[in-house]
């Protein structure tokens, strides 16, 4: 009888330590850092490696915090607006409207450029270049008077009163303290971790999808060289500006969508103050661009059949226009109703449905 007393007790003393200890481990008494490496979610490995930054090496401790904070609501003024309210994941991280709206209704003047396979960006970021990189790219908006319209200081006091997001400060960097600088690291991280490899234009490089008759002529088009003496065989020469496997060219460049003495917005002259940057704006990336509209840097067109005819037949000359286009002027790219249907849905190829729904890159919350 002793005896079963004695094992009850001891039962009683190892159950009454494990909950203890749980409890102790869920109020975060055991939060250590974690420099776990974290994988880029490549499906079909028919992009590229990347270029990562090398003092910043993607955790996955790292990218969580990132996530948590793209996703969190105090980072604005009145906590009504989070990154994700400009890069909605639905529309490939980019915004649906045509200008952003932020904090008390409050709109800029371009349109939010999506989010997708930073990793493979080797140039500036936002549509002018202004961001050198793209952990300086994350802060922008949170003090933007017409985006978030919040100070980084008091976004640090409010994100001081979240237990959950000090442990995890705690998890990325070693230490629960909060600065502008490791919030802007782990945004990098986060952002670079959005990886799209996964369209019916991947699984046909590798073999595992076949075009349509109309998606193949669209190919062929998209590839193909203008070539205004034989229209029967020119094409469209889209990949000269979007191509690679990532579909852009880390470049600026004016795409003729007005005449100089219309322009409103100065593109890269107003990040380098140079002439000849005049108009020009950040080639951006084609991949998922079915779902990334309204498109141009100022959400001009809403479909993409006026951007197909932009480029077929309303070209704008001015001094800064990017030579490629210079040769269509006279002539236009002279696609037919049919041409233009076959290009768009070979655009429509890029589009990568698991990228929009993959539950890594939603809101933790």
């Amino acid at each position: 009888m002793l005896m079963k007393i004695k094992a009850l007790f001891l039962v009683f003393i190892l159950v009454s330590v494990t909950i203890i200890g749980c409890k102790k481990s869920a109020k975060g008494v055991y939060v250590q850092y974690d420099d776990t490496a974290y994988q880029l979610n490549l499906v079909n490995n028919t992009l590229l490696p990347p270029n990562l930054p090398s003092d910043n090496p993607l955790t996955k401790a790292k990218v969580q915090l990132g996530r948590m904070l793209f996703y969190e609501k105090s980072l604005s003024l009145d906590g009504t607006i989070n990154c994700a309210s400009c890069h909605d994941q639905s529309t490939g991280f980019s915004d649906a409207n045509q200008f952003s709206i932020g904090v008390d209704g409050a709109t800029g003047g371009r349109q939010a450029m999506a989010i997708v396979n930073m990793a493979w960006n080797d140039n500036e970021f936002f549509w002018d270049g202004r961001a050198h990189l793209l952990r300086d790219q994350s802060l922008g908006p949170i003090e933007n008077p017409l985006e978030m319209n919040e100070t980084l200081e008091n976004v640090i006091i409010k994100l001081n009163s979240n237990q959950l997001m000090k442990q995890q400060f705690v998890r990325a960097f070693g230490s629960p303290e909060i600065t502008a600088e490791k919030m802007s690291l782990a945004l990098e991280n986060f952002m670079l971790s959005l990886v799209s490899d996964n369209s019916k234009y991947d699984r046909y490089l590798v073999g595992d999808a076949i075009l349509t008759a109309s998606e193949e002529r669209g190919r062929a088009l998209f590839f193909g060289d203008f070539e205004p003496q034989n229209p029967s065989i020119s094409g469209a020469e889209c990949s000269h500006c979007h191509f690679g496997k990532n579909f852009e060219n880390d470049a600026y460049m004016n795409n003729g969508l007005d005449l100089e003495v219309d322009f409103t917005d100065l593109g890269r002259e107003e990040a380098t103050g140079d002439p000849i940057h005049r108009a020009r704006f950040k080639v951006p990336t084609l991949r998922n661009i079915e779902v990334t509209g309204p498109y141009m840097h100022d959400g001009r067109f809403q479909t993409l059949e006026e951007v197909v005819e932009h480029y077929n037949n309303e070209i704008n000359h001015s001094p800064t226009l990017a030579p490629l286009l210079i040769s269509s002027l006279p002539t236009g790219l002279m696609l037919d109703d049919e041409e233009k249907v076959d290009l768009i849905n070979f655009l429509k190829t890029l589009t990568d449905h698991s990228f929009l729904v993959n539950p890594e890159y939603s809101d933790p919350n």
